[in-house]
């Protein structure tokens, strides 16, 4: 009897399939999408339709061929890539390269949320036809992405720099960071000052309160001032309590992740970037080996915007809460939650398979971050099937009359945790601090309404409003999710592609955009103003699913596209500034020539040369982090930092490592200076000569300290070596040197290398062991101080050791 054949897209999925499928299926993997547009020209014919040509990816003739034969000798071929548009264009390939192959064949598509026994059995027996409307989308966005990359980006390469991309959603969302970069820069810091009173009532604890109103006015205290007038005021007053209010405060779980909160949630509490989230999510899909269960899907899908869950799900985990942490924990019927608008409710949240199978019952069999990522999904599902957390909020209000009769009011609010509810599983992480923060942290004492407080400081304090912070990962995701930029699908290769490009750089966890990001975005949202829009970009990504819905046809969304975009792009050829070719005058002058130098563009950014290129060479970094090259600071060239050694101006430079100080003097004088650190030490000459050709040695300064070398360099390349006054215990010749690895690491061994090989990761000691007879003993430092341990790993021998360092001998 025929078997069936089923295609997934991993080996790790199919094999977990072919588990609950039983020995009536053969599972193969296709191993991701079997054809793609080709990398060597457009594809797309824009005249015929835009209609793509697709090619079999490279590497992948000999699977399809396997496939071929596979499904021959089969009864029915079953496609089962991922419930998505990319899993449902891998299938539309798959069945056009399988069909016809044998006559009679039935090729089908089935779809899971899950990968469960339970889920599978019910996919197989409820089959249906590819989803033309699905691929039709996805072919669209690749479309869209292949025309505007092909198209811009050599006017890239011609206008800036080769090897630079320009992308539909990358470039927006690298606008984004630009934008608040920018924001950021323009930001002008504004003065307030705030006002505590600090009073003691009857009990304990201190009460604070922060004054809100005067006169019965809301109040602002700008500046020092206005501060020090009202503390004035004060000065003798009675402080009484006005009103105490106390309300019941209810704060409610959060639904199951989607995609995007689980990309920010995972890089607020794991520290994981998008990418390594939806890599370890990935696995946790597809199943990993749980002992004897063999190979188990412990999450559903993980590409979803639905926060949907099935009544089964619902049902197991309602019984989880009410065994493991009581009654009082489950609400009467499950929590609902409303996805967003446009979500596909056909897929679920991403939640446990099975929510009886805790963290700690798979921790032995999972990964160190597969088990974190795991635990995150876990508890957010169980916790968002629980009760409420219930608070106490109190609310003080302190009244007090100034020396000119003018009222004051205070004001201290804090919060009483009542009942934990779903805190006692999870809470959600934040950006940034906010009033449920400061109240829970804020302890107030017993007062009665009417009650006359003791005075006991008066605290004014100067603050300064603060710019908007730089996008981290998870805040970008959350931008980009709510100005319906992109799908979270897609996040984590936008947010590699334009840290790769070096666009953007990570400081801190934040995005910083580099000045090749900055020009680049001006640049394009000056040629492509609409197509880089924010608002464009997000009304595209409802033609997508618009297109999904089968609601307009996709060749006509892409020619009202590209008629708009053909426009831009004539003109972008012509009216492009050519950054290559950009010289800004300055009012500096070149200190070798006299000519004027001015401001142009290279490989590694702007910089200053000399007007007298080709025959005067001599260049200077550029000290500005923006293009806005009227901005740059120009006054340091020769003004603030001389070289130490001769007296000359220092000039930046860059080189492998950055940017660095240098001195004007070079090459006479090879003085460096790190940006914020000491210079670099000139070579100090002395009395020994080089054993090789007889010129003076010299200490010079190098990346792990001092050293001795040959001042002839690079003609000469002798290094004096640094012998520890221990004779090599394996050929008995040569000496025991310190090394150091290229990554830096210090290390021992002989001298006479190559002809000798002994090398040793811990210091030599002449010693030789009581116990085994090994001729030396090894110094090792451990958490309870310096040892003397035999190097045989067969004899235990060890003893206290007395630090005496002593001084290196060179030889």
């Amino acid at each position: 009897m025929a078997k069936s054949l089923v295609i997934v897209e991993s080996p790790a999925k199919a094999k977990t399939i072919g588990k609950y499928l039983g020995n009536q299926f053969v599972v193969k993997a296709s191993l991701g999408h079997i054809k793609d547009l080709p990398k060597k020209d457009l594809a797309v014919n824009v005249e015929h339709g835009f209609e793509p040509h697709y090619e079999i990816i490279e590497g992948k003739k000999k699977l399809i061929q396997e496939l071929r034969s596979a499904a021959k000798g089969a009864d029915s071929v079953y496609l089962a890539a991922d419930p998505d548009r990319e899993g449902e264009a891998i299938c539309f390939h798959l069945k056009e390269e399988l069909e016809g192959r044998r006559d009679g064949v039935k090729i089908v598509r089935v779809l899971f949320n899950e990968i469960t026994k339970t889920a599978i059995r019910k996919a197989f027996d409820t089959p249906r036809e590819v989803n033309v409307h699905l691929v039709e989308a996805q072919q669209a966005r690749r479309v869209l992405d292949r025309l505007v990359g092909y198209k811009i980006s050599p006017l890239l390469w011609d206008k800036v720099r080769r090897g630079l991309s320009a992308g539909r959603v990358q470039t927006v969302a690298l606008r984004l960071i630009v934008d608040r970069e920018r924001e950021i820069r323009a930001f002008e810091k504004r003065e307030y000052w705030t006002i505590d009173a600090v009073l003691n009532a009857r009990k304990a604890p201190v009460l604070t309160a922060r004054l809100v109103k005067a006169n019965g006015d809301n109040i602002e205290i700008p500046n020092q001032a206005a501060s020090d007038s009202i503390v004035s005021n004060l000065a003798g007053a009675a402080y009484r309590v006005q009103s105490v209010a106390t309300r019941e405060k209810r704060r409610n779980p959060v639904p199951s992740f989607i995609t995007s909160t689980l990309q920010q949630e995972a890089a607020r509490k794991l520290r994981f970037s998008v990418k390594r989230t939806m890599v370890l999510a990935q696995r946790l899909y597809e199943g990993l080996e749980l002992g004897d269960e063999g190979g188990v899907g412990l999450i559903t899908y993980m590409r979803t915007d639905s926060t949907r869950v099935s009544a089964e799900a619902l049902q197991e985990v309602r019984g989880v809460i009410a065994e493991r942490y009581g009654q009082q924990y489950l609400p009467e019927s499950p929590n609902i939650y409303r996805s967003k608008k446009d979500a596909q409710d056909a897929h679920e949240a991403i939640r446990p398979t099975s929510a009886a199978r805790t963290p700690e019952s798979v921790a032995k069999y999972l990964q160190e971050d597969e088990l974190k990522l795991y635990r995150l999904i876990w508890m957010r599902f169980v916790a968002s099937q629980m009760t409420p957390a219930v608070f106490d909020q109190t609310t003080i209000e302190v009244a007090a009359a100034g020396q000119d009769g003018a009222r004051y009011l205070f004001r201290a609010t804090g919060s009483t945790p009542k009942f934990d509810g779903f805190l006692k599983v999870y809470e959600e992480g934040k950006d940034q601090k906010d009033e449920d923060d400061d109240e829970l942290k804020h302890k107030l004492p017993a007062v009665a309404e009417g009650e006359t407080l003791k005075f006991k400081e008066v605290k004014p304090e100067q603050h300064f409003t603060e710019p908007p912070p730089r996008f981290t990962e998870a805040t970008l995701v959350k931008e980009l999710e709510a100005s319906g930029v992109g799908r979270p699908s897609t996040y984590a290769s936008i947010l590699s592609t334009i840290q790769e490009r070096e666009y953007v750089k990570k400081e801190g966890g934040k995005f910083n955009p580099t000045e090749l990001g900055m020009v680049v975005t001006d640049l394009l949202v000056k040629n492509f103003d609409d197509i880089f829009d924010v608002r464009y970009t997000a009304r595209m990504e409802e033609e997508l699913d618009e297109i999904e819905d089968g609601k307009i046809d996709w060749r006509q969304s892409m020619d009202e596209f590209y008629q708009k975009f053909e426009a831009d792009l004539q003109r972008a050829e012509q009216q492009m500034e050519n950054i290559k070719r950009m010289e800004k005058p300055t009012d500096l002058v070149c200190d070798k020539c006299g000519k004027p130098m001015v401001i142009k563009w290279g490989r590694h950014g702007s910089f200053i040369a000399c007007t007298g290129y080709p025959e005067c060479t001599n260049t200077r970094e550029l000290n500005v982090d923006l293009p806005d090259v009227d901005n740059a600071d120009l006054t340091e060239q020769g003004a603030e930092e001389y070289c130490e050694n001769c007296g000359r101006p220092m000039v930046l430079k860059k080189g492998r490592f950055g940017q660095f100080y240098a001195c004007s003097g070079y090459p006479d004088c090879k003085t460096t200076k790190r940006i914020g650190g000491e210079q670099k030490q000139s070579d100090v000459p002395l009395e020994e000569k080089c054993p090789q050709c007889g010129n003076h040695l010299v200490m010079k300064q190098g990346r792990f300290g001092e050293f001795i070398a040959c001042s002839n360099y690079p003609a000469c390349k002798y290094v004096k070596q640094k012998t520890i006054g221990v004779k090599c215990p394996q050929c008995g010749e040569g000496d025991i040197i310190e090394r150091r690895s290229k990554r830096g690491k210090t290390f021992y061994g002989c001298n006479r290398y190559p002809d000798c090989e002994f090398v040793a990761w811990s210091k030599p000691i002449a010693e030789t062991c009581p116990q085994c007879g090994s001729n030396y003993l090894l110094e090792k430092w451990l958490k309870a101080g310096p040892v003397a341990q035999c190097p045989n790993a067969e004899c235990k021998y060890k003893r206290e050791l007395q630090v005496t360092e002593p001084a290196p001998v060179a030889s």
